[in-house]
This record gives C-alpha cells, sequence and structure tokens, in this order.
C-alpha cells in the first residue's frame, strides 16, 4: 500500500466515517493541532531521561491518538448501524483523573508558585512549555468545533488537563535538570 492516495490533491479529506470535507475545516483543524501538540511531545521526550517522565509520555501520546481520532469523527458517525462504537476506546474520567494525579505528586516535590514563569528552564522544559501552548491551540480548536458541531465535553476537558501538566511538568523537569526557573516579576523590569 501506497501512503500517497491523491485524493487530497483538490484540498479535500476524508473523515473517520467517510465523509468528505475540506482540509480547512474546523474538525480538520482541530485534529491537526492535535497530531502537532503530539509530535512536540516526542520532541520534548527526546530530550528527556526520567524513566516515569517517559512513561507518562507515552501514555499521554496514546491518548492523543484517541483524542484526535474522536476529533476525527463527526458526532453522527460515532455509532455504527449495529449500535457498536466505531471506535475503540475514548478519552473518559478515568484519563483526566490520571493527569491530575500525576500533576499533585510533580507539584508535591515543586516550591509554590509566586510569578509567572517565563517559558524556558533548559531544552526539554521549553520543548514542553511550546507543547503546553500548542495543547491550548488544540483546545481553543475543539472549542470552536463545538460551536457548530457536537464534541464530547471529556475530550476538551483532558486537553485543558494537559496543558496544566505539561507546565508543571516543564518546572518539575527544569528541577530535575538544575535548570533555574525566570520568573516574569513586573517589579524587576
Amino acid at each position: 500500500m501506497k501512503i500517497y492516495t491523491k485524493t487530497g490533491d483538490k484540498g479535500q479529506t476524508a473523515l473517520y466515517g467517510g465523509t468528505r470535507v475540506s482540509k480547512a475545516s474546523a474538525r480538520v483543524d482541530s485534529y491537526g493541532n492535535i497530531d502537532e501538540l503530539n509530535s512536540f511531545i516526542g520532541i520534548a521526550k527526546s530530550h528527556i531521561e526520567d524513566e516515569e517522565v517517559l512513561r507518562q509520555l507515552k501514555k499521554i501520546q496514546f491518548d492523543l491518538f484517541t483524542v484526535g481520532s474522536e476529533a476525527a469523527t463527526p458526532a453522527d458517525k460515532l455509532m455504527l448501524a449495529n449500535g457498536k462504537s466505531r471506535l475503540p476506546i475514548i478519552i473518559s474520567e478515568t484519563e483526566i483523573e490520571e493527569l491530575e494525579q500525576w500533576m499533585d505528586a510533580f507539584e508535591d516535590k515543586l516550591e509554590p508558585l509566586q510569578y509567572f514563569i517565563l517559558p524556558g528552564g533548559g531544552k526539554p522544559a521549553t520543548f514542553l512549555h511550546a507543547a503546553r501552548t500548542i495543547c491550548r491551540r488544540a483546545e481553543r480548536s475543539l472549542v470552536f468545533l463545538n460551536e457548530s458541531e457536537e464534541v464530547r465535553p471529556e475530550l476538551i476537558k483532558y486537553l485543558n488537563r494537559l496543558s496544566d501538566y505539561l507546565f508543571v511538568l516543564a518546572r518539575y523537569i527544569s528541577k530535575l535538570n538544575n535548570e533555574p526557573e525566570e520568573y516574569w516579576n513586573p517589579n524587576e523590569r
């Protein structure tokens, strides 16, 4: 099987379930942002050595494929004619709670925040901060899609929590690597 199909040469693509839409549609934009986020997490992983963090990020990348699959599926195509789900797995409160537990464990090892933090703190932390901003864009694009087409609230909630996780993880990785955090303190301009 060849990787290229030539079916998208005129600016359209097929969603999961077969519906063809413009590549500029809100749905395609949303799962494209999720895919970009997943790639940036892969870049961050390539600079991280902590095995537990790598395990978590691998799980998150798996979950992002799950989020992207659902984002690529119109609501009316989520169920097959036989009443079964088209998707073998979906994001639930379990994955959201998992992110919260991981964040809590990292925050227990960090100094409390007193100021905003400038993105940085060494290569891995910087890539995690970039992933956080891409995550926020992915979240906004799902919210925008939800204004015209139904999106399960768990998908938006997952991305919201994931951006928080990426922020906390960036701080934790900076600490592990003895990289100082730089603060945005308006009084020290």
